[in-house]
């Protein structure tokens, strides 16, 4: 009898603090937060400003300016509460951030034709790569100079949004984590950056997802099957669609 396959990826009772510096005592922000998303899951996690949602998306890739002070994070299986930020990103782990940095002089293509060949340990060709940009940039509403252009420098918000979901498409992460990738953009925008998580999605039925978010408008386009709600460094409620909507006519004041 085989044994059954662990879930994708566990958050397990997860306490989180900021680094103590000179004159900046650690402050703990996460206070125990649970969740697991199994393949081919879309989890929504909501909250409002200052709950913690961007802290544990920085704390899930091991950003330096957190400390998990308890708790574990397990993907595949793994305990990867201690590995190294690009030791998660090569296993399969991916954050769109919130605000997409500018890496002036590194043009997107060689920009992802290194980080594939960090992924997957594969040198992809130029060529190779430019044919499989054009498809998915084509996917995205993107012209194809954009493949040319320094990484997110002079991008507007939604430039910098549909490059994430490039790296996304192109990387092809098994668990990918979307801090806000909805701020900041118009219905048109969102629109196209919601239809290519869909269309990686259709390519890739068990990639996991796991959307922070602000406003019940992504999870119109992603219907996630769980809905998180997240106060005060702690997962408040759980459930389906239905909390999204709840929290568009109650408010977080009903969660507190």
């Amino acid at each position: 009898m085989s044994e059954t396959a662990p879930p994708l990826f566990e958050i397990d009772d997860l306490h989180v603090t900021t680094v103590a510096s000179t004159g900046h005592p650690a402050v703990e922000i996460l206070k125990g937060v649970s969740l697991t998303v199994n393949h081919g899951e879309v989890h929504a996690l909501m909250g409002p400003n200052g709950c913690g949602k961007s802290t544990l998306a920085s704390a899930l890739l091991g950003a330096p300016e957190y400390e998990v002070t308890g708790g574990r994070i397990l993907f595949n299986g793994d305990d990867i509460t201690e590995w190294d930020t690009d030791v998660r990103g090569k296993a399969g782990l991916f954050l769109a951030f919130q605000y997409p940095q500018e890496i002036a002089g590194v043009s997107v293509l060689n920009f992802l034709r290194q980080s594939l060949s960090a992924r997957k340990g594969i040198e992809m060709s130029v060529l190779e790569l430019r044919l499989e940009l054009m498809d998915w940039m084509e996917r995205l509403e993107m012209e194809e100079s954009f493949m040319e252009r320094y990484l997110n420098e002079g991008f507007s918000g939604g430039e910098k949004k549909r490059n994430e979901i490039l790296q996304m498409a192109i990387l092809e992460p098994e668990m990918a984590i979307l801090d806000e990738t909805d701020s900041g953009l118009d219905i048109d925008a969102l629109r196209v950056v919601a239809k290519g998580v869909q269309e990686i999605r259709s390519d890739r039925p068990k990639l996991g997802a796991l959307a922070i978010t602000h406003y019940q408008r992504l999870l119109d386009h992603l219907s996630p099957d769980h809905v998180h709600v997240m106060i005060d460094g702690k997962i408040a409620a759980s459930g389906g669609p239905e909390l999204a909507k709840k929290l568009e006519t109650d408010g977080y004041e009903s969660f507190q």
